[in-house]
């Protein structure tokens, strides 16, 4: 069974970068597309950027375009969210899900495996 492993997130100030890593053990996610979420409290979790099995594919919401960036190593079934110019907006738990398709999705339903989440808190 595969399990995805994600770093621990941390509390920074507005402007500062952070970057989540997302490791699988017990399996690998190389065919896998990659998907990432987050969930503010009281709202529903949000998809926010997908990349594709060979990373030749990725997608951004309007929210974290051009500040985010996935990127993975297959070799070391590892998937990373690079996150620049953070805002208190920003805060949340990010969680990153493998989608056995290859592809990304929107929907958390195509999601096989999901990380235990990530608490980022940004200060403004």
């Amino acid at each position: 069974q595969v399990q995805l492993v994600q770093s621990e997130g941390g509390t920074v100030p507005a402007g500062a970068w952070l970057r989540v890593s997302c490791a699988a053990s017990g399996g690998t996610i190389r065919d896998y597309g990659v998907g990432w979420f987050r969930r503010v409290p009281g709202l529903d979790r949000e998809f926010i950027a997908g990349v594709n099995w060979s990373g030749s594919s990725a997608y951004y919401v309007d929210s974290v375009k051009d500040r985010f960036y996935i990127s993975r190593d297959n070799a070391l079934d590892t998937v990373w969210l690079q996150m620049y110019s953070l805002t208190s907006a920003d805060t949340a738990v990010y969680y990153c899900a493998a989608d056995p398709s290859g592809h990304y999705s929107e929907s958390p339903d195509a999601y096989t495996f999901w990380g235990q989440g990530t608490q980022v808190t940004v200060l403004s």
